[in-house]
């Protein structure tokens, strides 16, 4: 039952998933108990479910009981617990809560880290999808540190050819090429871009790497919804927006390669 609802699930037949999984769920908890291992997985599956018809709350409850069940059974720092919780910190980048998203990958990055070691997969995986959560929060700069990082990892441990390291070594490429066209805009006439004017008292290194900088703005201003020179250049330049919309994060990464 649980192998035809991965293959619903696989096909986007997502309600025939969904009914089967509830089944086996309820099977499990009868036969093997609610905190075995087994019966935590089948619960982790119908919380991938919701997650991909977009029910956000059901996927966030269940998926919050797989972590606290984990933590208890097999403890904190257990493979298991750091799935489920990059698996939640996946539900909150898919509603665009990215505070809640980054707190939660940076925990799993550091145990990784911590227990497995620097080279493991697991932790350059966790490193890789940190890396796209600050990039839709606009950290460019950490961002594309972390995955060289990343990238510089898995082509010395797993090898140039692994598709780990082929598609972190993709996505650097596309955002290396969108931040090398915004800094080449400083060698163009001063005050002047390839998409028009530059705002005077910003350059193309200030837009790429500090685009949340908040200037001169006061906190009533901010209230207001008043904006920097560089926070209004940044909102429409295209090449920005290129970078933003490139190597989304897909709505699932629980220590799996991010494209």
């Amino acid at each position: 039952m649980a192998n035809l609802a991965s293959t619903y699930r696989n096909q986007g037949r997502w309600k025939e998933a969904e009914e089967l999984e509830v089944q086996v769920i309820e099977i499990r908890k009868r036969v093997i108990g609610p905190e075995h291992p087994a019966t935590l997985t089948s619960m982790a599956n119908l919380a991938a479910t919701y997650q991909n018809q977009g029910r956000w709350k059901e996927a966030e409850d269940l998926n919050m009981q797989v972590i606290e069940a984990n933590k208890q059974v097999l403890g904190p720092e257990h493979p298991s617990t750091l799935t489920s919780m990059s698996k939640l910190a996946s539900i909150y980048g898919d509603q665009g809560r990215l505070k809640a998203a980054e707190e939660l990958e940076v925990q799993v990055m550091e145990i990784c880290k911590r227990v497995l070691g620097l080279e493991h997969p697991d932790t350059l995986t966790s490193m890789n999808n940190l890396a796209h959560t600050w990039k839709s929060q606009k950290k460019f700069q950490i961002a594309l540190n972390l995955l060289e990082q990343c990238v510089a990892l898995r082509t010395r441990v797993l090898g140039h050819d692994h598709p780990d390291a082929l598609s972190s070594s993709h996505t650097l490429k596309e955002w290396n090429e969108v931040g090398r066209s915004l800094l080449n805009e400083n060698s163009l006439p001063p005050g002047r871009t390839t998409c028009g004017q530059l705002p005077p008292g910003v350059s193309a290194v200030m837009v790429v790497t500090e685009p949340n900088n908040k200037g001169h703005i006061d906190p009533y201003q901010r209230q207001q919804g008043w904006k920097t020179p560089a926070n209004q250049f940044i909102e429409r330049h295209p090449l920005l927006i290129a970078f933003k919309s490139i190597s989304p994060v897909p709505q699932a990464h629980d220590l799996e390669e991010v494209d």
